[in-house]
């Protein structure tokens, strides 16, 4: 049986491997509005012609295409610059076409130097000057037809000289002209890639978590017990700003339901003043649009909103896709759950652990297409409330074609949108939801804390094919993850992980007042939990305690607004120090060749020396053979060479931020 026919056989020009890309294009890539977008792609044809290669761009606001030439890169390789100067969806593509009247002009000037009989190839460019003027119209182009019109009849004229009729057929007013108006019936399109544009933020974000039922003021005769509310967390909102935070996330708002509700320290049975954990959401007041009435009202969440807007702080809302049982959805909606043969919902497990006060909505339900909608109107509800971050979840436990269609549609109509996914699961699963459109991503950082590992993690998110959908949100802590770095190395290993995460990562957080008080205690030997866990009770923060790290923090958050190279992941690149216990990493910005060195020690207990040798050819200009260099976080200046510097770390001073300025 034979092959059947292309469509159209006589398009020769091949276009292949177009980038960026994410899976061959299945995936948008992402960038940051007024992010420069290198594009490069392989274009070739068979023989020798000379080839015409457009990249071709448009935002989804317009139908039309702009386009800008791609430039040869030698070995069939070609790119061009892509700027895009709005947020929201992009589409790119690369077209190109044999050129005959550019090969004719390739060939007419070596033909020339050699001095040969032009008569023959002169009547050829002539054709093809003639043909493109037939293709326009006189009422569209009427001056361009005749200015090529007229360059047909000069090189056909055999009352000109040769060399005056070859300098008509390279004369850069015609090559343009017929570039305009080049035929590209034969062209060659790559399929159309898209680029999702976000802002600022997406890539460059400061988060601070808080419990606001925990705010209660300390002044009260008996701090902790009362129940904290909205209107108290506007009262800290001042120093959350000025330790540099510009987000602030918010676990569940809502309801809190009291069947199986958990009691303190994760205990399966609640005492009757136990305030139950906020992910337990649903109850008589309401469910996922509601907000917990000790907390407050809608117009104390909007007063909130309002004051920490005008303090630069967004507030992010956590969207958790369960239900206690008591949420309205249990009894509206039972179709939207799993039932047991014994005729009761089926509760969240783990086994053998079992969470009877969390049931898990069923995506294989019949009735998906009203979950789906219902689900992504709790989106839509805290949106038209002012929300435009959000922090998902365990989005990993709900289906992948889900999070595709809501983020996509919610985007499409707010570009603005942040979403921030807490999925600690495998990393095939995390980088899907990545390029399901998740924003931001919870990290392994947490996790990594040896020499080598980091290198290789922050690596693996620094550079393709990575890079280009996932933006890795740095965490040293959570309410429920307390390494054991943390319980054993004290106040220093708090500053170090501070360190690592501002540093390493564009966008970091931290659950905020227990490491910025270094609460390190666990609930059981070899466990993560937190003992007197504030995710299942009231909590009575000393906040103006000696220890508190508000001041290292401040310094690093004002360090990172101020030096554009610790505001990017993509230019992290790790430089040897002769010893294992110490981490050497810079950054850069695109803009500037200014570099921040940071040279961290990974040991809490003990000192550490090491070399530093400084690998030239990973920083962005020249430094001269002797350079002064800036330590950010003290202000002492040093006096460097090439051949690198001796590094001297302590458990009270782990580290340097080292400000280098390459010429």
């Amino acid at each position: 049986m034979d092959v059947p026919f292309p469509a159209d056989g006589r398009r020769r020009v091949v276009i292949d491997n177009l980038r960026p890309q994410v899976d061959g294009g299945r995936f948008p890539v992402k960038r940051i509005v007024h992010d420069p977008v290198t594009v490069q792609v392989a274009i070739f044809a068979d023989g020798h012609d000379s080839l015409t290669c457009y990249l071709r761009y448009r935002s989804d606001e317009r139908q039309d295409w702009q386009e800008t030439p791609l430039a040869a890169q030698g070995n069939d390789e070609w790119s061009a610059e892509l700027r895009i100067d709005r947020i929201g969806w992009w589409q790119f593509t690369a077209i190109a076409w044999i050129d005959h009247f550019a090969t004719w002009r390739y060939e007419l000037t070596k033909r020339a130097i050699a001095g040969q009989d032009l008569t023959v190839d002169l009547q050829i460019g002539a054709n093809y000057v003639a043909s493109t003027a037939d293709r326009l119209s006189e009422k569209n182009h009427a001056s361009d037809k005749q200015a090529l019109l007229s360059a047909a009849a000069k090189l056909r004229d055999a009352g000109l000289s040769q060399n005056d009729r070859v300098e008509i057929g390279l004369h850069h007013e015609l090559e343009q002209l017929m570039l305009r108006h080049a035929d590209r019936a034969l062209a060659t399109e790559h399929p159309i890639q898209s680029i999702l544009v976000e802002r600022p933020k997406a890539r460059f974000s400061t988060w601070y978590e808080l419990f606001p039922r925990s705010c209660g003021t300390s002044e009260e005769p008996n701090p902790g017990q009362r129940h904290g509310t909205l209107r108290d967390v506007i009262t800290k909102l001042p120093r959350i700003a000025e330790m540099g935070f510009d987000i602030l996330y918010l676990p569940p708002i809502h309801p809190i339901g009291t069947t199986y509700r958990k009691g303190k320290n994760n205990q399966p049975q609640a005492q009757p003043d136990d305030v139950g954990s906020p992910w337990g959401i649903g109850g008589a007041g309401g469910g996922h649009t509601a907000i917990h009435p000790q907390l407050g009202t809608f117009a104390d969440f909007q007063e909130l909103r309002v004051a920490a807007e005008k303090l630069g702080i967004e507030l992010a809302l956590d969207i958790a896709f369960q239900c206690s049982p008591e949420h309205p959805y249990v009894t509206e909606h039972r179709d939207w759950f799993k039932e047991r043969p014994d005729g009761t919902i089926q509760y969240a497990e783990n086994p053998p652990k079992k969470y009877q006060d969390i049931y898990p909505f069923d995506f294989e339900s019949g009735d998906w297409r009203k979950l789906w909608q219902e689900l992504k109107g709790v989106f839509e509800f805290w949106i038209n409330a002012g929300v435009h971050v959000f922090r998902v979840d365990n989005p990993h436990t709900k289906a992948f074609p889900f999070w595709e269609w809501a983020i996509g549609s919610l985007k499409r109509a707010h570009p603005e949108l942040i979403f921030l996914s807490e999925a600690f699961t495998r990393p095939k699963i995390k980088y899907r939801l990545a390029k399901l459109g998740y924003t931001q991503s919870y990290t392994y950082f947490t996790w990594r804390n040896e020499k080598a590992e980091l290198i290789d993690y922050f690596t693996e998110l620094t550079t393709p094919p990575v890079n280009q959908f996932f933006r890795p949100n740095l965490w040293p802590n959570t309410p429920d993850i307390l390494h054991a770095y943390l319980q054993t190395g004290g106040r220093p290993a708090f500053v170090i992980r501070l360190v690592l995460a501002a540093t390493l990562g564009a966008s970091y957080g931290m659950y905020g007042p227990a490491y910025e008080l270094c609460d390190n205690t666990p609930r059981d030997p070899g466990s993560e939990e937190y003992l007197n866990s504030e995710k299942y009770e009231l909590k009575a923060w000393d906040w103006d305690a000696p220890h508190s790290l508000r001041g290292i923090i401040s310094t690093i958050n004002r360090l990172r607004r101020e030096h554009p190279a610790l505001q990017v992941d993509d230019t992290l690149r790790f430089h040897p120090i002769a010893n294992e216990q110490i981490l050497a990493y810079t950054k850069h910005s695109a803009t500037s060749r200014d570099v921040v060195l940071t040279v961290v020690s990974l040991d809490p207990h003990a000192p550490q020396i090491g070399k530093l040798e400084l690998d030239l050819t990973l920083l962005p200009g020249h430094l001269p053979e002797a350079f002064s260099v800036q330590d950010l976080l003290t202000g002492e200046s040093y006096q460097w060479d090439r051949e690198g510097a001796y590094i001297s770390l302590t458990p009270e001073r782990p580290a340097h931020l080292f400000l280098l300025r390459c010429e």
